[in-house]
């Protein structure tokens, strides 16, 4: 197996696919194996070369990127793909439904090279990335429109030490930062994360992050 991490890219705009697959190959370790300019290749494309991340667009034509990342990553699929989001401000309804679709992360496109490797690194170890610039403003903004149903309550009360690696996983910290900031191991760390996708019965971070603002966690701690 290649130690390469295998990447799919779609974007309608061919200069921006180009530069994205230019910036993430320049990285040693990372490889575009695919491009795509619509989200039915994409899919088509994803399900045949099996990648380990693919990176969407929101809006591509045919077939957007919400509908590519739910027939990739969604509640249905029984063996999903590690997808990342691009997108900008004024899509933040988007986001939020690629979110909901199965995404693992997202960026907007101006986000940088440093930034656009992190996201694809921590979608291929089945972490997930959400940007910190745009963590509060975005989530926030989709917690005060209020969630389709009441949120789910966990079914095991949290503990102080979850809750603050709730807060500090909606606030987009890496695990490290937030191993760094609580004095706690890595190892700590992911046993907490992995308990409140537990109890909280989501899937990935960035549910974990949507399920805080939704129950107005982060306006409390904030």
């Amino acid at each position: 197996m290649s130690d390469n991490i295998r990447v799919v890219v779609a974007d309608d705009q061919e200069i921006v696919r180009t530069g994205l697959t230019m910036i993430l190959n320049a990285e040693p370790d990372i490889q575009v194996v695919g491009e795509a300019p619509d989200g039915r290749r994409a899919v088509e494309l994803a399900q045949r070369l099996r990648p380990d991340v693919c990176l969407f667009d929101i809006r591509m034509p045919g077939m957007d990127g919400i509908e590519a990342t739910r027939r990739l990553a969604g509640p249905a699929v029984t063996d999903p793909l590690a997808v990342v989001v691009i997108t900008t401000f004024d899509l933040d309804e988007y986001v939020y439904s690629a979110l909901r679709a199965g995404a693992r992360g997202f960026l907007l496109k101006d986000a940088g090279t440093d930034l656009l490797s992190q996201a694809v690194h921590a979608a291929a170890r089945g972490d997930a990335l959400i940007a910190p610039n745009v963590t509060t403003r975005l989530l926030k903004a989709f917690a005060d429109t209020g969630p389709a149903g009441p949120p789910t309550q966990p079914i095991e009360a949290l503990t102080d030490r979850e809750e603050e690696v709730l807060l500090a996983v909606a606030r987009g910290w890496t695990n490290a930062e937030i191993a760094h900031e609580l004095h706690i191991s890595l190892s700590t760390v992911k046993t907490h994360v992995t308990s409140l996708m537990a109890k909280l019965v989501v899937r990935n971070r960035v549910e974990i992050a949507m399920w805080a603002y939704e129950t107005g966690r982060t306006a409390n701690r904030a």
